[in-house]
């Protein structure tokens, strides 16, 4: 028999969430039921539950930063047990057959990952994500939450990760980027923000340990470090150049968009050409690389900076996201206000 669960859901694309009831599948043999404590929220929460991508289906439950404790599990399960910390990220399902899936890159599926909210579920039904009183996941989709490491501070992490390289820029100092810095400090990387606000220094150099602040409409200092970066990651939204920030790169440097600027960027093709650099994209890990990295922030005792908010006060908090008034991430206190 299907459950009931109580969520909020955005039903039309004014983005206004509401309470909401509806029904959870029943616990299969590789299913994991949680009960969710906390849930992030992220922008892509926005984007979708006022149709910026014009295929929301509604009604939307948004959420894909979810952590809680396992209260049932199938016949199957045998890596988590009641009463685990469990988190849940922005897919839970593929194909499980393809080549992507089998290298633990699901998020890369032949026929496409199911998103946690707004995709096609298992039984035909539209997912719906975290802002909700528990879900019901495959197995392989869930990751272990160490028992020390708070479950308001992890759900953030199952939408953010980084990959190291000898010096790292980071553009943009909200959610993604700040925990881009502190994933670079417990690199050992030498770090540099990049910012369209002064404001922001102080948070980098003091609060988040960077080693630089540059202010990006700098020209004189943009110049000044020139060919010196391994590694950029991307996280601002946003129309902004890129070229500019393409010339920081060392031989052979990278540079990863993961946040969600406008729909199309410009580059010149000498920013490509010359220097073997190299542009790609990333929305998400892979379960492997997902689990390696929360190991890593409990085993390195990385915490994000977080803000907590009622369930109740969830389309306020939609509306700072959108105005950057956010220090650095809002976490849902879903089983502490969601009645």
């Amino acid at each position: 028999m299907m459950e009931n669960c109580l969520g909020w859901a955005a039903r039309d694309p004014s983005g206004v969430l509401s309470p909401y009831s509806f029904n959870r599948r029943v616990v299969g043999s590789d299913d994991v039921s949680l009960k969710i404590t906390h849930c992030g929220i992220c922008y892509a929460d926005i984007i979708h539950t006022r149709n910026k991508f014009g295929n929301s289906k509604y009604p939307v439950v948004p959420g894909h930063e979810i952590v809680g404790i396992v209260k049932e599990v199938g016949s199957n399960v045998g890596v988590f047990k009641v009463g685990d910390s469990v988190g849940v990220g922005t897919y839970v399902n593929s194909c499980r057959e393809c080549e992507n899936c089998e290298e633990g890159l699901e998020i890369h599926c032949s026929k496409g990952p199911v998103f946690t909210f707004g995709g096609v579920d298992v039984d035909g039904t539209i997912t719906k994500g975290g802002y909700s009183s528990f879900i019901v996941v495959h197995q392989r989709y869930c990751y272990r939450i160490a028992d020390d490491y708070p479950l308001g501070l992890a759900a953030p992490l199952l939408c953010a990760g980084i990959t190291p390289g000898k010096s790292l820029g980071v553009i943009g100092l909200g959610g993604l980027g700040h925990m881009a810095v502190k994933f670079g400090k417990a690199f050992r990387l030498n770090v540099t923000v990049f910012s369209t606000s002064m404001s922001k220094k102080e948070e980098a150099l003091t609060l988040l340990g960077a080693d630089k602040f540059v202010l990006s409409s700098d020209e004189q200092d943009i110049k000044a470090m020139a060919k010196s970066l391994d590694f950029i990651i991307n996280t601002a939204s946003g129309d902004h150049p890129f070229d500019p920030y393409m010339s920081l790169l060392k031989t052979a440097g990278i540079l990863v968009l993961v946040g969600f600027p406008s729909p199309e960027i410009k580059l010149s093709t000498i920013s490509l050409l010359t220097g073997m650099r190299t542009v790609c994209g990333s929305v998400t890990g892979g379960t492997k690389d997902t689990q390696e990295m929360l190991d890593f922030c409990a085993a390195h005792k990385i915490y994000p900076e977080v803000e907590m908010v009622a369930i109740q006060n969830v389309n306020e908090a939609l509306e700072r996201v959108i105005k950057r008034d956010v220090k650095y991430r809002f976490v849902i206190e879903i089983e502490k206000s969601l009645k």
